[in-house]
């Protein structure tokens, strides 16, 4: 119970801080994340009974996910109608993600547990949870590169769109949601309605190719 109430307190924190500051670093999951982290160093309390502990929030990922799809719902008209764009430009931008990942993790010489846990960082959490058992990376380090990656896509990816002249509400919508997923979802939010939903389907596109590429693997 402890590290529950610490949890929320600290991505309560970081709600405050947004409103506040209204920066990107700012982001309530990367302060959350930064507060408990470091209480869990300081304290020297093991990763593995903290996450035991904070189990009913955990278990809440799953439906919070699906929640992200009421903006689809709504729009699904819309969206309906570049379903051709949507689909292309998510399982590209995926793809690219994954490919990029098994390199680099190659190049850099990464253990092989670092590897397969990185083959399953373009989904989210939930997802790379699920999936660690068939990739036989570790669940904890698949789960913390995966919000990871969806951190550092949701503090880097909107300027850089915006940099170089991304200014759709689709296009940034897919290309944040299949790079920076549940996170980078709750960020495209904040723009619209429109780049929220389209955010969600790349986070969905990207979770179904991140599954059938990870099929692929295991078969082989």
């Amino acid at each position: 119970m402890p590290w529950i109430a610490l949890t929320l307190i600290a991505f309560a924190l970081g709600v405050v801080l947004q409103l506040r500051v209204r920066s990107p670093l700012a982001n309530p999951t990367l302060v959350a994340t930064l507060i408990v982290a470091g209480v869990l160093l300081v304290g020297g309390i093991p990763h593995a009974r903290y996450l035991e502990e904070v189990r009913p929030l955990t278990a809440l990922l799953a439906p919070a996910i699906v929640a992200l799809a009421v903006p689809m719902y709504r729009l699904r008209a819309l969206l309906a109608r570049q379903w051709r764009s949507l689909v292309i430009g998510g399982l590209s931008g995926t793809l690219v993600g994954v490919g990029a990942d098994v390199l680099f993790s190659r190049v850099l010489g990464l253990s092989g547990e670092a590897q397969r846990s990185l083959l399953t960082a373009p989904a989210t959490s939930p997802v790379a949870l699920q999936l660690a058992q068939f990739t036989g990376a570790p669940p904890a380090l698949a789960a913390t590169l995966a919000v990871l990656s969806g951190l550092v896509g949701a503090l880097i990816l909107p300027g850089f769109l915006t940099l170089i002249g991304v200014k759709h509400p689709l296009a940034r919508g897919l290309a944040i949601g299949a790079v920076a997923h549940g996170v980078g979802t709750a960020r495209a939010r904040e723009e619209g309605e429109l780049t929220g939903a389209a955010s969600s389907i790349g986070m969905g596109l990207a979770a179904l190719l991140v599954t059938v590429v990870v099929a692929g693997v295991s078969r082989g």
